[in-house]
This record gives C-alpha cells, structure tokens and sequence, in this order.
C-alpha cells in the first residue's frame, strides 16, 4: 500500500486529536517515566503525553516512515521507532501504553491487548481508542461502490474489508482475563462538515486508503466520483448547508493489577 500522507492526514487534525486528548483525561497516573504511544502517526497524539508527563521518556512508534518524520520534526526531544505494533517488545516495562485510533487496523485483538498487558510494568496503563464506524453510511457506501460491476474485478475485497471490532463485552472479558480493572466506554461524535467532498477528503487519509490504492490515478478518480455521489444521498445537508459526519469510537482504559488492588482505571468524569 502507497505511504501513508501526513500532510493529508493533519488535515482534520483537530478532530482527530480530540479523541486522543480525551482518552488520556482519564488516565490517572501522575507520576510517569517510560510512555509508548502506539501508532504514533505525525505526533499529534504524542505531543499531549509530552505535555502531559514532560519528565518521562516519550516513544512513539509506527510503521511508517514519512509519518514518522513529521513526527521527529515535531517534536525533536522524544523518541520515535518504526515498527509493527504486533511485534513491538518494550525495552522494560512501560506505565502507559497509549494507542489512539491505531489498534482498528490490526487483527487478533485476543492475542494482541493481552501481549500489550504484559508489557505494563503493575497498575500500568493500557488505553485504547479505535474508530467503530464500519457500518456508518460513510464505510459501508465505500464497500458497496467497490462490490459493484465497475470495480469488483480491480479492487479485491478482502484485502480492502478492515476487521470488525469486537463486541464490548468481548474486549472487557479479554482484558479483565489478562489481569486488568477496565473502564470502558463509547462515544459518537459528529463532525460538522462543509459537503460529502470533505468527508472524502477525511477518509482519503485513512479508511479509503486500501481501495485506492489498487487503482490507477484515474480510475482512483472514478471511484471516488461513484462514493461522493452516494455520500450525497446518506448525509443531507442541515438548514444551514453544513453536514454531520457521525463517527462512533470506542474507549478503553485498562490498569495492570499489582500485587495488592489495582489503582482506578480512570478519573471521574461525566
């Protein structure tokens, strides 16, 4: 798959990051040394566990390079590594591990949040956020343009489909069987919009990226014209022209058990 575009990405990025500074309010360590953000991307999220714990050691971790570089020119005095999460072993024992919107992209969750566990040193923290918006209008228009005459022969679905998350209930039992206090939570956001072109200018730096990048430039074109002119029948404009983009995400915030009880998953909040 074509690089991953940071200039694109950042575009939305106010909306991206509010999610991942929300996630992080309801963490409630304090006192931090050794912090990995997972899925670093150009280091927006990176930035607030920086302000956050400006004493500790910051690693964010990708697997891409031009991300990464973005990030590196960001912020010059944490550390980045280019990596698979999947594969990723921390050189000791973290006390957060941090991964805002990274997680969605990989398969077996039951194998992969109990590895991250073991990698938290006792009442460590694992916090999650992944987007949960395979069945908005948004995503599933996106599948059924591509399962369509024109483009099922270019686009092989199965390497397009991004794996469903798992239920709430399953993500709970997991973390809890691997020694954790949870604290678990789903919020919709909607985004206000200018058009349908903007919530393909949105997606062309994430959801849309393994169905454009089987097509040429201009059948790449093509298709996008197919996916806007459906996006205009799912999401009518308001009374003032604008439109809202309903992006469900999910929220985990997971404390490693030490050898008395566990520290509260989370600060009180709302």
């Amino acid at each position: 798959m074509k690089e991953w575009d940071p200039v694109l990405y950042r575009k939305f990025e106010a909306e991206r990051t509010r999610p991942a500074r929300e996630l992080l309010a309801r963490i409630s360590l304090e006192q931090v040394e050794q912090v990995t953000d997972l899925g670093c991307g150009p280091g927006n999220s990176t930035e607030l566990l920086a302000d956050a714990w400006p004493l500790a050691q910051i690693t964010g971790l990708d697997s891409s390079a031009t991300m990464l570089t973005q990030a590196r020119e960001r912020l010059p005095h944490c550390r980045f590594v280019q990596a698979d999460i999947r594969t990723w072993q921390a050189d000791t024992p973290q006390q957060v591990i941090y991964a805002n919107a990274s997680l969605q992209w990989l398969d077996n969750h039951a194998t992969l949040f109990p590895h991250l566990v073991s990698q938290l040193e006792p009442d460590g923290v694992l916090a999650i956020q992944m987007p949960d918006n395979l069945n908005e209008p948004s995503h599933h228009l996106m599948r059924e343009v591509a399962a369509g005459d024109r483009w099922s022969s270019l686009i092989n679905a199965s390497v397009a489909e991004r794996t469903q998350l798992l239920s709430t209930g399953e993500y709970y039992n997991l973390l809890t069987e691997a020694g954790c206090e949870v604290d678990i939570w789903r919020t919709t956001y909607y985004h206000v919009m200018a058009d349908a072109q903007a919530i393909i200018s949105w997606l062309q730096a994430t959801g849309l990226r393994p169905f454009l990048a089987m097509l040429n430039e201009s059948e790449q074109s093509a298709f996008l014209s197919d996916y806007h002119q459906r996006l205009l029948t799912a999401y009518p404009a308001q009374a003032d022209g604008q439109i809202l983009l309903a992006f469900p995400r999910l929220f985990m915030v997971a404390v490693k058990k030490g050898d008395g009880a566990g520290k509260p998953a989370a600060k009180s909040g709302q």
